[in-house]
């Protein structure tokens, strides 16, 4: 698969009319992709590896690194052309296909930059800005849930707290039965945030929580953002797009960033920040400051200084990837889902435990209660065991360490959590591997206060 001509229509960055056009999401029987054909597309992967952790660093296909190569290829071989004439031209391409699939407005509300890391430092940077300069008055809040990524919470200590934003953490109990105790401790955290006359500037919402994983009510937190006169709503959706049904315009956030390196096939490492536009709609800036600063976020994202886009580039070639699957991205999604939570029941049933959460607050990974017997006590304790697991057994897990406990018919509680994912290129035997090598933890009498030597 060869990158298009420059004089392509796709490519003509002046020709909106033709780049609007919808990508075609699905494909025809007769060109389905095959078993074995999946099986050399990841063929890469270490051998003897059981790799349930696709929520982490995602899993790109051979025809779509060949595909980087080339661009990158593209670009060495004549530099100066490529940056003049071709790569502004390529990314919009790539900006409008994700435009399309995400059912966003106009291309202008897509930028392309590096993750869901860097799209937190735009949008919070922004808002760090508006404590410094008196717009938001000293004490006005952020509101986040207690489980945003770590460097979410970073962020919002480098450029909120210290211009003297305050911060309200929703605590989320774990395990979770439904959507109803979310949203209540949501409704909480807003009142105490708009306590004494004090206002609630931006709301930050995961749409699937990291560790432990949750499929957040998106739609339902943003809608009471705006009841309750939040200004600004941020969708943090690093796992979303590829694992979970995507379109800004129904949730209605102000900003939503998705990873497209997680579950869309991408290289490491791109990611999308949606920017709803409004007559009111902040002035965002990228925090590395090119010579295209004031020309748009966009334009912005689009050239920080000489480095390597070809993982942007690629995504006309990624989605041709995807169409071979039948349904499309559809298709895998659900696919995805139906083989996680059959997994995880199947693990929770060998090992006396039960999943985290219900199937439907699941994504393409499940939380999987580990035995009690394995005295998960600590994240140092989570942290070893994972350890283990790779080192002795080749399985490739993260553990999740719980300090809010499940009581398990009076044997002890369940503070351990396995994260399963599943992908395209996922097997059966991947996860009997898991079940076993926890089986086999267990009945040679193994606790995690044992690991800690190793």
């Amino acid at each position: 698969m060869e990158p298009a001509n420059d004089d392509d229509h796709r490519a003509n960055g002046s020709d909106h009319s033709h780049l609007a056009k919808k990508p075609k999401l699905s494909t025809s029987s007769s060109s389905l992709i095959t078993d074995f054909e999946i099986r050399e597309e990841f063929a890469h992967h270490q051998p003897g590896i059981a790799r349930i952790n696709n929520g982490s660093f995602g899993s790109c296909p051979a025809s779509i690194i060949a595909a980087q190569k080339r661009w990158q290829l593209r670009f060495l071989q004549q530099p100066d052309d490529f940056f003049l004439n071709h790569l502004q031209k390529r990314i919009l391409h790539s900006r409008t296909i994700i435009k399309d699939v995400i059912n966003a407005e106009h291309v202008d509300e897509v930028s392309l930059v590096d993750n869901a890391t860097t799209a937190a430092a735009i949008v919070l940077q922004h808002v760090g800005w508006a404590f410094a300069e008196g717009r938001f008055k000293k004490g006005d809040a952020v509101v986040m849930l207690h489980c945003a990524f770590q460097a979410v919470k970073k962020s919002i200590e480098a450029y909120v707290t210290r211009a003297g934003g305050s911060v309200i953490v929703v605590h989320l109990p774990f395990p979770l039965r439904s959507e109803v105790e979310i949203v209540a401790e949501f409704r909480k955290a807003l009142a105490k945030g708009k306590a004494n006359g004090k206002k609630v500037r931006l709301a930050i919402i995961d749409h699937i929580t990291s560790m432990p994983c949750v499929v957040i009510p998106v739609r339902d937190l943003v809608k009471i953002c705006r009841e309750e006169g939040v200004e600004r709503v941020f969708v943090d959706a690093a796992h979303a797009i590829g694992s979970v049904p995507v379109d800004v315009k129904e949730i209605g956030a102000d900003f939503y960033v998705s990873n497209l390196h997680k579950w869309f096939f991408c290289p490491p490492s791109v990611a999308f920040l949606y920017c709803r536009k409004s007559p009111v709609s902040p002035d965002l800036h990228h925090p590395v400051v090119s010579h295209e600063y004031g020309n748009g976020l966009a334009i912005e994202s689009a050239w920080i200084g000489t480095r390597d886009y070809s993982s942007q580039l690629v995504i006309p070639e990624v989605l041709e990837f995807i169409n071979r699957f039948e349904g499309g991205i559809e298709g895998i999604r659900l696919r995805n889902h139906k083989a996680v939570i059959e997994m995880g029941q199947m693990l929770a049933n060998a090992w006396g435990t039960s999943l985290g959460c219900p199937p439907d607050m699941s994504p393409g990974m499940a939380m999987v209660g580990l035995p009690v017997n394995l005295r998960i006590l600590s994240d140092t304790d989570a942290l070893n065991l994972r350890n283990r697991l790779r080192k002795h057994f080749g399985v490739e897990v993260p553990i999740h360490y719980e300090e809010i406990k499940e009581l398990q018919d009076g044997d002890g509680y369940v503070t351990g959590y396995a994260r399963i994912s599943h992908q395209v290129y996922n097997k059966v035997d991947d996860y009997i591997k898991l079940k076993d090598a926890i089986l086999q933890l267990v009945r040679d009498g193994v606790t995690c206060k044992m690991l800690h030597s190793e």
